[in-house]
């Protein structure tokens, strides 16, 4: 009989690599509680109409990548493929938009059937913050100013540039894109065949094509910049004018326009060159229809959302993981003899209540001294408690585990006071 395995594109999260996902989640999750941002959680089924509606019904997540499926009522369900429309109808249902301005975000698993790589799944993980009701340029700038500070504190910011673009008003976006298809359309067999595509369905995403032959061409096309009017154009100078302040370097990308149909205004990416061609690790931007287009009124909005496998990937590639993360095990209670057992376990949780936040892996399953010394050796623990008799004992062996090899023997109701001062950190 054959074995089950995974399905393609769905990627097991190891015990050994799980310390990492939790230190980049815990670090996070500091972050926005520092600045007074809270969690909102949803579901993972939606229905189809949603992303259609948000999206759009030409763009290639919604025409090519979403998991979508008929269930038992006859209904058109989908597994959400990105965050903001499921926040968005979230925060409108249970009426969190009226006349008020909220601070939110998530974390969890999103879905495309696209063609799986090294940091790009078919189930991907996605940390996401969306805000509402600020018009303001400075809600932009606090979304910049805590990318960078995540950055900062993962010990990654040199390694992320930032490119930002002014897609002004819907309006300026739409007028463009009427004006940009119509100098486009007798160039047609000039450009490449996903861009030919894009000029009967989402012409804006032609400015983003990586076929050179349709980057020489748009050298000559109408530029974005001409047509934002003024008010958006002075909002984006006054972001810009803010990064400055904050001395964090930019540039400004006039061919960056993000895949969904509903941004305008602002749009961001932070892009690297250590991961290949996955370039983009977090992006977003300004969305204020997005409310109006799924039944709700006109709210401002603007977001951002960064895939935690390709994040995982940079720390990785810049050896910014602490080296702690190594071993998720600071006491090995070691047992040898069959009248030990059950005190072993007491042991543990007695040192557990008075030593909170010390990992103390108990052995079960019995085993000879030197093969449960060589299994607290590979755990990383940095040393082994050892309680060793057919009988209860009051006396513990200690063994530290580095080089030295060093031994010990103690009390029991001396344990507890070693531990605590070993395993507090030396000052100088």
């Amino acid at each position: 009989m054959n074995k089950i395995q995974a399905i393609r594109g769905m990627n097991d999260v190891l015990p050994e690599q799980s310390a990492q996902w939790q230190y980049v989640e815990t670090v996070a999750r500091e972050l926005l509680a520092a600045h007074a941002y809270r969690e909102i959680r949803f579901p993972v089924l939606e229905q189809t109409q949603l992303f259609k509606r948000s999206i759009g019904e030409v763009t290639d997540i919604v025409e090519k990548e979403m998991y979508t499926f008929v269930d038992r009522n006859g209904d058109s369900l989908t597994l959400r493929p990105e965050g903001t429309a499921c926040c968005v109808r979230a925060a409108e249902q249970h009426g969190l938009l009226y006349n008020q301005t909220q601070k939110l975000w998530y974390m969890g698993p999103m879905y495309r059937h696209e063609r799986p790589q090294k940091g790009r799944y078919r189930q991907f993980y996605q940390l996401g913050v969306e805000t509402f009701g600020m018009e303001g340029a400075e809600i932009e700038a606090e979304l910049l100013l805590l990318c960078h500070a995540f950055w900062k504190q993962l010990g990654i910011a040199g390694h992320l540039q930032l490119e930002l673009n002014n897609l002004g008003a819907s309006e300026d976006r739409a007028r463009y894109g009427r004006d940009l298809r119509e100098w486009l359309l007798p160039k047609r067999e000039q450009l490449d065949a996903d861009s030919q595509r894009r000029l009967d369905s989402n012409v804006l995403r032609i400015l983003d094509s990586k076929a050179p032959e349709t980057q020489a061409l748009l050298q000559d096309a109408p530029r974005l910049d001409q047509y934002v009017s003024e008010e958006p154009r002075h909002k984006f100078a006054l972001l810009l004018q803010t990064l400055e302040q904050a001395g964090i370097a930019y540039r400004v990308n006039p061919a960056l326009v993000r895949g969904l149909d509903y941004y305008n205004g602002m749009v961001f990416e932070w892009t690297t060159d250590q991961l290949g061609s996955q370039a983009t690790v977090c992006a977003g931007g300004r969305y204020d229809g997005l409310s109006r287009q799924l039944g709700g009124t006109d709210t401002p909005a603007v977001g951002f959302a960064m895939g935690l496998e390709r994040l995982l990937l940079l720390i990785e590639a810049a050896g910014r993981f602490p080296p702690t993360l190594a071993s998720q095990v600071d006491v090995y209670l070691a047992v040898v003899g069959e009248g030990v057992k059950t005190q072993s376990l007491l042991l543990a949780n007695a040192l557990r209540e008075a030593l909170p936040g010390l990992r103390i892996l108990t052995h079960c399953g019995g085993g000879k001294y030197n093969s449960q010394l060589k299994k607290a050796y590979a755990s990383g623990a940095r040393c082994a408690v050892i309680l060793e008799g057919d009988t209860e004992q009051d006396q513990v062996k200690i063994r530290i585990m580095d080089d030295s090899s060093e031994s010990l023997q103690l009390n029991l109701t001396e344990l507890a006071g070693w531990l605590g001062t070993y395993f507090t950190p030396k000052t100088e």
